[in-house]
């Protein structure tokens, strides 16, 4: 059963950084894709960035570029996502999803992944 299960969220300062992990396991192929995504509330949910395992290659949400970095440690089947400079506009419960690789198209939609942990919330407030 393919499970993925985050951690690492909590309050921060503006300005201030965080590291979120998801650990992925359960499945039945290599080549999968790790997304992380974020709902505040009464907003949909966004997608925030992914990791492709086929090729390592990773994508992001346009209010997050420059500031947030995704990797993975394939040793821990972990995934992090390293936030830096958060912004009040940051808070929200952040997810993370899992997807089988098929092709590379849609792997910033949230309704293409299948699996989802529980969520971390995040904070950011003075």
């Amino acid at each position: 059963q393919l499970q993925v299960v985050e951690s690492g969220g909590g309050l921060v300062q503006p300005g201030g950084s965080l590291r979120l992990s998801c650990v992925a396991s359960g499945f039945s192929s290599d080549y999968y894709v790790i997304g992380w995504f974020r709902q505040a509330p009464g907003k949909e949910r966004e997608a925030v960035s992914c990791i492709t395992t086929i090729d390592n290659s990773q994508y992001y949400g346009d209010s997050v570029k420059g500031r947030f970095t995704i990797s993975r440690d394939n040793a821990k089947n972990t995934v992090y996502l390293q936030m830096n400079s958060l912004k009040l506009e940051d808070t929200a419960i952040y997810y993370c999803a899992a997807k089988i690789w098929k092709y590379r198209i849609g792997l910033m939609v949230p309704g293409e992944y299948d699996y989802w942990g529980q969520g971390t919330q995040v904070t950011v407030s003075s």
